[in-house]
């Protein structure tokens, strides 16, 4: 790689982390392509990044965009998006699913560092369309209620 590819990458990196709300770094050690291709499939349909990179440029943009020290060793595949739910769903699923050779390290999850229980603990929320589901069941249940209450009135004054 060419010192100007590598500046490329960070330069990449930098642009991606800064604007990301979540980042997630695992271990990928022993991972099959197909499995990685998979990960990589489950996270583009989430608008979600998966990137391969060395240590050294990832620590230098991590530096760059001022994200909380921690320590770059071993085989390490970052994960970044800006939807916290759906990022820590796909990486905590895939993990589950390939346990002997993808393993959680850590993330940042709003600039701050978190641990594997945080991302697990995030992932078990639900995603933002359940919410907005479950919102709009709130909203409509009065209305419901109403019209059941109507409809059962209007049977009572049929059977008289």
């Amino acid at each position: 790689m060419t010192k100007q590819e590598k500046i490329e990458v960070v330069e990449s990196l930098k642009e991606g982390f800064s604007a990301s709300s979540a980042i997630v770094v695992c271990d990928y050690k022993g991972l099959k392509v197909k499995q990685l291709e998979q990960l990589r499939n489950n996270a583009r349909s989430a608008n979600i990044k998966v990137q391969i990179v060395k240590n050294t440029l990832a620590k230098i943009a991590m530096n760059a965009v001022e994200l909380p020290e921690a320590e770059l060793k071993d085989t390490n595949i970052f994960i970044w998006g800006d939807d916290q739910i759906a990022l820590s769903k796909i990486v905590y699923k895939f993990a589950q699913e390939n346990k002997d050779h993808f393993v959680l390290k850590f993330g940042y999850f709003d600039r701050e560092l978190v641990d594997v229980a945080h991302i697990e603990a995030i992932s078990k929320l639900p995603s933002r369309d359940e919410l907005i589901g479950m919102l709009l069941s709130v909203w409509t249940a009065p209305a419901r209620y109403f019209v059941t209450g109507l409809d059962n009135l209007r049977k009572q004054k049929e059977e008289q």
